[in-house]
């Protein structure tokens, strides 16, 4: 499947679209990228829309899907940082999805998953979305690894944050 890896901006506004990767729910068998709306349907949370989901405490059983992300964004009062990998390579946030509206989109919803900040991230914020390697892919998917052994801080240098 080909990667649409860019940058991800955790401050984008409610209900801007990205692809994401899931399994297809009519074919378990086949795995899709399609466009999905950023936060959670507010049909299945009294009204309100998350953009986040804390790993602690969650079993996450099924609705899982990944973003491709080249960088994560974020802002400190004025100021906007990126967030790379070290290596310089891509990467998946984990996420979940919910089902479309139904009224005015047919677009599933989704909303990262998100861990506490690494060493180099905690400066400027408390979380950020959990990364996962392309190697780690099936493993969310398919839940063949614990929420606990994958949904974890990354260790110190695994990220390079830069001013934008």
């Amino acid at each position: 499947m080909g990667v649409a890896a860019t940058p991800f901006d955790s401050d984008a506004p409610m209900g801007a679209t990205r692809p994401i990767i899931r399994r297809n729910p009519e074919d378990v068998e086949e795995l899709e990228m399609i466009e999905a709306r950023w936060g959670s349907n507010p049909r299945f949370s009294d009204g309100v829309s998350y953009r986040f989901v804390r790993s602690e405490g969650q079993t996450l059983p099924s609705h899982r899907c990944l973003m491709p992300a080249s960088e994560f964004h974020m802002k400190v009062g004025k100021k906007r940082y990126r967030v790379m990998l070290d290596s310089g390579q891509h990467f998946y946030l984990a996420g979940v999805w919910e089902p479309p509206l139904g009224t005015d989109s047919d677009l599933p919803f989704f909303r990262i998953v998100t861990v506490a900040a690494n060493v180099e991230v905690a400066p400027f914020q408390d979380r950020h979305g959990a990364i996962l390697f392309p190697r780690q892919v099936m493993h969310w998917l398919d839940r063949t690894v614990s929420n606990e052994e994958l949904l974890i801080t990354p260790p110190r240098n695994t990220f390079i944050v830069e001013q934008i």
